[in-house]
């Protein structure tokens, strides 16, 4: 599968972070984890002091899947709303899921700051706008859910959002709690901190096949070389459903275009985070370089191969909505992209194990939290490894 097309903006930027060698021999380990984007790096780095020996395998290069083309919009806010949420899970596992990706942005605040040297991080509010008057009730009911179980927002008005962001609309949601990262940098840095530890990364090895038995897994890769492991930790994103036997993601495209650097004064109230309640939505925000950000414009399929024609199309689309609420900024894409985009019937990542695969466990933060998910799924996969109780995991479970 092509997790991307075209120029993902960090990618362009950064280049070639490190380098990882593949593997050259036969090799055994405690944990094995398939991936190396974001959710694995997160997963191993909670791994990497636990006493194990734990090594990680990509077929591409350390972060160059669906990370490279991450957009980093950091919200505890999942997919589906809070409100709708309760209907599917239940109001309590509505909310402590919601409580678990505000956590996790604070998280990921903590772990950047104990890096060497530390990691830039951007703690950021947002703002999600009704994207039509006949949405503000729902925003509206959203808005007091959410207060009831204290989370910190706010209620704007329609002439509150014009005046505090410039632009029009019938009301919004103001959260406190949100963030912005660079997963591509991040993900190096936490391979780093992991090798420190004494632990290894592969890159350019495809995982050909799995076996399993109830005392271990066997990988074979596609050069026939042999690694045994005593768990196997599967974190390779929407590559992941082809080792799931039933259906539980639709795999969609989307679409990201990154400005030309603007002068701040441009910008808008605390570079918040701004989505809308349409579905799907449209999001921006300010990244390195005083460049804006914006995503959406999604499609229900994915393609292999998105034509060139068709991702400039939608980066007109994307400016177009974009300067229909922010006519004054003088916004030049720069790069742009398509990604693949996985979505669950209630929002939710699936996190843990299945009968079908013995010893093995899944990371997979589908969903516009993808960074928020990984790093629950870290946390939990890290006590399930170690044989400690974690009351989360129910939540994320496979057969909820």
């Amino acid at each position: 599968m092509n997790l991307y097309e075209q120029q993902p903006y960090w990618l362009m930027k950064n280049g070639i972070v490190s380098s990882y060698p593949s593997l050259q021999h036969d090799l055994q380990v405690d944990v094995a984890i398939m991936g190396a984007g974001i959710s694995a790096a997160l997963t191993a780095w909670h791994l990497r002091n636990s006493g194990l020996k734990v090594a990680v395998f990509d077929k591409r290069h350390a972060a160059m899947g669906s990370t490279a083309a991450s957009t980093a919009f950091l919200q505890y806010e999942i997919d589906t709303p809070l409100s709708v949420l309760k209907n599917f899970v239940g109001e309590k596992d509505a909310v402590k899921s919601y409580e678990l990706c505000r956590q996790a942005i604070y998280d990921i605040a903590d772990l950047c700051k104990s890096l060497k040297p530390s990691f830039d991080f951007h703690l950021r509010p947002s703002l999600q706008h009704a994207s039509f008057k006949t949405h503000t009730a729902c925003l509206m009911e959203e808005f007091k859910l959410r207060k009831k179980h204290g989370f910190n927002v706010e209620w704007l008005e329609s002439k509150d959002v014009k005046k505090i962001f410039g632009f029009e609309a019938p009301g919004g949601l103001f959260s406190a709690d949100g963030g912005e990262v660079d997963a591509y940098m991040l993900t190096h840095a936490l391979f780093r901190d992991f090798q420190n530890a004494g632990h290894k990364v592969y890159n350019n090895t495809p995982i050909h096949h799995i076996e399993h038995t109830k005392q271990r897994v066997l990988l074979l890769t596609s050069n026939n070389l042999t690694i045994k492991a005593k768990k196997l930790i599967i974190a390779c994103g929407y590559e992941s459903l082809q080792y799931i036997p039933k259906k539980i993601a639709d795999i969609n495209s989307t679409y990201a275009m990154v400005s030309e650097p603007i002068d701040d004064k441009f910008f808008w109230h605390k570079n918040s985070l701004i989505w809308e309640t349409a579905v799907p939505y449209l999001y921006f925000r300010v990244v390195s370089e005083n460049r804006i950000l914006i995503g959406g414009r999604d499609d229900p399929f994915h393609h292999p191969h998105i034509l060139p024609s068709v991702i400039n199309r939608k980066t007109e689309m994307l400016k177009k909505a974009f300067l229909k609420k922010m006519s004054h900024i003088p916004l030049v894409p720069d790069f742009s992209w398509a990604g693949a985009f996985a979505s669950t019937k209630d929002g939710l990542p699936y996190i843990g194990s299945i009968a079908e695969r013995p010893n093995t466990f899944f990371a997979l933060g589908f969903g516009g939290n993808g960074i928020t998910f990984s790093v629950i799924a870290a946390q939990i996969i890290h006590d399930l490894i170690l044989g400690k109780r974690n009351t989360n995991a129910t939540i994320f479970r496979f057969n909820r």
